[in-house]
């Protein structure tokens, strides 16, 4: 190539540079409002920024890149396979087959996405942003255009599209349309062979029965397992935007049944899915109907004065609220408390708090504030975009490319199990939280007419959060230990919000991370000085619950009381309702 040569396609290059910003400036512009940015002067100039330092430096830099890419596929011999220039990030499988390196017009195109990706990433960081959420926003944007635009989620430019329709003659095709029809009617991508899984038959089948319900909520209390039980029981409270049954899947990875295993009275509580009759349903509602009453008929059952009791994901916030509400009245509750990958202060909640703006809540007030129903699909769209290449476009490629049917996966059958929530618990919920972090200031929330302060939660309190949790970050959920008035223990589990939290002790997977230390330490200084434990967290956990369960007893011999009799068989059908 001579040197004029080199010099155009340079200039071409950085044209095209110039135009994939501006595309990208377009995209998010054009976003609707829930995920729409500030309309202040720095948004209306944004389309000036690529001719700005260092957006200039940073396309000249992408020129130089695709140059150098394009000379190694002028150079490459027919038939080579090369090594890529360019490789994905580590875990990225979209590019993994065999098909993508064998020619070069997809290697090519598979190394130049990546580039350009790459590129978008940058400019998403070196936006003069002083506002973080409005930062994360932006971020959080770039990232769905990028994954949406994947040459992978296309038929024209998936060579594994084309390999698998030869060889099926076709069949895939009509395969994938069939599965792009049905998942049409459903309204969501299948992610796993539902018909695989049925609640109560091979999920959630731990022995139980329910006590008591309402509205809103069905207690169950598990059938013991062991010849002697702790006196004292344990209350669960799972979060009230998903089924319970990810706390009981299959009997090797059951949560429930592993505690049952080891000896404890177990009760949980079972969310209703809201309807439209229980659309008005606020966050009031939710303590005193939830953990405050289930709390109030495990002291009737048992005859214990004080549960130790456990919040997961956002029941970790409901339980907290009820405790301090409680506190308020002059009650001392429970025995222990332990937090499962939730929060209590919001002041870094990763990007669904960016995600949530004044805008945002104003619009869902008006729509669902004072009464309605927030649709569970919709919940699980946002969850899901935020890790869309494992969530959305593996399934698109593989259900609708390849017509192929995914695999049984007990998880992601209950991912796919939505759960609605009254528009105005939801509402209150993320104004207080997410938004406005007030659940944490002492006295600046009224819950059932209480004044809620969670330094007077007392009691000792383990929390427990995942490394790699994008939903809760673990940095987050390490500041519970400043707001809660009691001794606390901090325990890291590897992996993210679900495989960190449902890691059976059987299989032994993964490891943890504990650190005694008696002093104060920020979360830096807390994982600088943990050690590393191999295997699941859960030993640890029932271990420290045991110390505070008092002695072993005889089992009850029936479920509930005089009062409280079993209503029907565990799980029940509040959990079996499909939202």
């Amino acid at each position: 190539m001579s040197t004029e040569q080199s010099t155009a396609s340079l200039q071409s290059f950085f044209q095209a540079g110039q135009a994939l910003t501006q595309a990208y400036f377009d995209f998010v512009t054009r976003q609707p409002s829930s995920f729409s940015m500030p309309a202040d002067p720095l948004w209306q100039s944004m389309t000036q920024l690529p001719s700005l330092e260092p957006f200039a430096t940073l396309q000249r830099e992408l020129a130089e890149q695709h140059t150098r890419l394009w000379l190694s596929m002028l150079q490459r011999q027919p038939g080579e396979v090369v090594e890529p220039m360019v490789k994905p990030e580590a875990g990225d499988r979209r590019f993994s087959a065999p098909e993508w390196g064998e020619t070069p017009f997809y290697d090519y195109l598979r190394q130049a996405y990546l580039l350009n990706a790459d590129y978008l990433k940058k400019v998403a960081e070196a936006m003069p942003i002083s506002d973080g959420p409005a930062k994360t926003r932006m971020q959080f944007l770039t990232r769905l255009y990028v994954d949406a635009m994947a040459p992978s989620n296309f038929a024209a430019t998936n060579p594994e599209f084309i390999k698998t329709a030869l060889e099926t003659k076709g069949e895939s095709i009509t395969g994938g349309i069939k599965n792009m029809l049905a998942d049409l009617q459903k309204g969501r991508i299948s992610m796993t062979d539902e018909s695989a899984f049925e609640i109560g038959r091979n999920i959630a089948t731990t022995p139980g029965a329910v006590v008591f319900e309402n509205d809103l909520i069905q207690l169950i209390q598990y059938t013991p397992s062991t010849d002697k039980v702790f006196e004292r029981p344990i209350l669960l409270v799972p979060p009230c935007i998903n089924k319970y049954y990810l706390m009981d899947l299959q009997p090797e990875n059951s949560f429930v049944r592993y505690i049952v295993e080891q000896g404890f009275t177990v009760f949980l509580i079972s969310w209703r899915s809201a309807g439209e009759e229980q659309g008005h349903f606020t966050w009031d509602d939710y303590v005193a109907m939830g953990p405050i009453k289930a709390l109030s008929v495990v002291r009737e059952i048992t005859g214990e004065a004080r549960p130790n009791a456990l919040g997961f994901c956002i029941g970790g916030p409901l339980l907290c609220s009820a405790l301090a509400v409680l506190k308020a009245r002059g009650e001392d509750p429970v025995e222990s408390l332990t937090l499962m990958t939730a929060l209590l202060d919001y002041s870094e909640p990763g990007e669904i708090g960016a995600l949530v703006t004044e805008e945002t809540v104003a619009a869902y007030d008006a729509k669902i504030g004072k009464g309605g129903v927030m649709h569970g699909r919709d919940l699980s769209s946002v969850f899901s975009a935020l890790r869309a290449n494992d969530l959305i476009w593996q399934y698109v490629v593989g259900n609708y490319l390849k017509g192929k049917t995914p695999q049984p996966f007990d998880l992601l059958y209950w991912n796919s199990d939505s759960t609605n929530l009254p528009g105005p618990c939801f509402t209150w919920y993320v104004r207080n939280t997410y938004l406005t972090n007030r659940l944490r200031q002492p006295g600046r929330l009224v819950v059932l007419g209480e004044k809620i302060d969670l330094r007077k939660i007392t009691v000792p309190a383990y929390i427990m959060a995942a490394r790699e949790d994008h939903l809760v970050l673990w940095q987050a959920a390490y500041l519970s230990r400043d707001i809660l008035g009691g001794p606390t223990s901090f325990t890291l589990a590897a992996s993210g919000h679900i495989a960190g939290s449902i890691n059976p002790a059987s299989k032994n997977r993964r490891n943890y991370w504990v650190n005694d230390s008696a002093e104060s330490l920020t979360s830096d200084d807390w994982v600088a000085g943990a050690s590393e434990q191999k295997g699941s967290w859960w030993p640890h956990w029932t271990e420290w619950l045991g110390q505070r369960s008092g002695m072993q007893v005889a089992p009850p011999k029936q479920p509930g009381n005089k009062s409280y009799k079993e209503i029907e068989p565990a799980p029940g059908r509040y959990v079996k309702a499909r939202a």
